[in-house]
């Protein structure tokens, strides 16, 4: 760590969250300095029977700010052994704030899958107002039930069948749902449902709304049998994410493999997907596409990064957050230019480093105001419950 601390400082930039912006960046056509640092750590929710985990944030109103996660009775309350990120009893749920700072205590059902499990719930504001939050399901079958389902199917053990993908919609500034609706098959995914259906799209990750209306949503396909590697693709609305068609494919390998992801639009119109990995050491990711979707590049970024997501900051750099989930474990961010084009050298700021384990990131930041942010994410101290927690930046 103290090397660490050597080197930002033998470069001029120090972890008090100090970042210069260049002149392209700057009203006034000069060079703008703008002091980021970290303000405190809130808890946004926790409660000791609970195994919150999986946030998303949005800001739906000038006073109104929702985080939505996935919430599951701790396991062990009923002294069992642990957790997993799996269960049968597995929530959509949300939390309302004024503030961004003081947050309701008793969490809202979004939703409640009939046929399993649900995870991750992924929040999108549209420009109209419309809430989308994405999701997918595991059912927990019986011995009897997994002999007879038609295969492939995603099994992870135990009578754990993959659902897929789904999202609900809100047009009611989320005071109430609708019913689930399922995005397409993607032709690449070989599996099927624990229906016997072609297995619906899914992923956890940012949508994003582009200046032409249009809705991006990076979805995860699973490739090979057993489950091997996944790779990214990329589904498109243009009906504010009632149906949903394929684009093209946005990063593939034959042996790492691309996951969750987020996606965003720069102001010169690139889509930028930022992609977890596996089988590559952790390396976070960077796929570029300069022609609206239909194909894209990726390359790593040179760093390591659990899911990662981006916030346009009020001088249109872009702020990209993530979990460590090596020691010292923790939550991180840097702040990228406008175009997202600097990640190479963008100096890296550690907001938490006490973590109790691994367990802990999936990170997603919101504007609280033109001077403050907070990131959103899950969190345990010393292997304890797992709790939806939050760090204010300001400036």
């Amino acid at each position: 760590m103290k090397n660490h601390f050597k080197l930002l400082l033998l470069i001029g930039i120090f972890v008090t969250f100090t970042c210069c912006t260049a002149g392209n960046n700057s009203k006034n056509g000069g060079t703008e300095e703008v002091k980021w640092k970290k303000i405190k750590d809130i808890v946004i929710y926790e409660d000791p029977q609970f195994y919150s985990s999986f946030p998303s944030v949005v800001k739906n109103g000038k006073n109104d700010f929702i985080v939505a996660f996935r919430r599951a009775p701790d396991r062990r309350i009923f002294s069992e052994y642990g957790n997993n990120h799996v269960d049968p009893n597995s929530y959509l749920v949300m939390v309302r704030s004024k503030d961004g700072e003081n947050w309701s205590k008793e969490p809202q059902l979004i939703y409640s899958h009939p046929f399993g499990g649900s995870q991750d719930p992924c929040l999108l504001r549209l420009s109209d107002g419309t809430l989308l939050c994405t999701s997918y399901t595991w059912a927990f079958l019986r011995p009897d039930g997994v002999e007879n389902l038609k295969q492939p199917v995603f099994n992870i053990g135990g009578g754990v069948i993959f659902l897929g993908g789904y999202l609900v919609r809100s047009t009611d500034g989320g005071k109430r749902w609708g019913e689930p609706i399922y995005p397409p098959h993607v032709e690449d995914e070989i599996y099927l449902s624990a229906l016997g259906e072609p297995l619906p799209a899914y992923n956890r990750g940012a949508l994003c709304e582009g200046k032409n209306g249009r809705i991006y949503w990076v979805v995860a396909v699973n490739d090979s049998i057993p489950v091997k590697k996944t790779s990214n693709h990329l589904l498109v609305s243009d009906d504010k994410g009632l149906t949903w068609s394929y684009s093209g494919l946005v990063a593939s390998d034959d042996n790492a493999s691309f996951n969750e992801a987020s996606i965003y639009e720069t102001p010169k119109g690139d889509l930028v997907a930022f992609l977890r990995t596996a089988n590559m050491d952790d390396q976070a990711c960077i796929a570029r596409s300069k022609d609206g979707g239909k194909t894209f590049r990726w390359e790593k970024m040179g760093f390591q990064g659990h899911p990662l997501n981006a916030l346009r900051l009020p001088d249109e750099r872009v702020l990209l957050t993530y979990g460590y989930r090596h020691k010292p474990y923790g939550i991180r961010a840097r702040i990228l230019n406008a175009e997202c084009t600097d990640y190479a050298t963008a100096p890296e700021m550690i907001l938490r480093e006490d973590g109790g384990n691994s367990d802990i990131g999936y990170t997603w930041p919101v504007l609280l105001d033109e001077k403050r942010v907070l990131i959103v994410y899950y969190f345990n101290k010393e292997n304890g419950t797992r709790h939806i927690a939050g760090t204010i930046l300001g400036r």
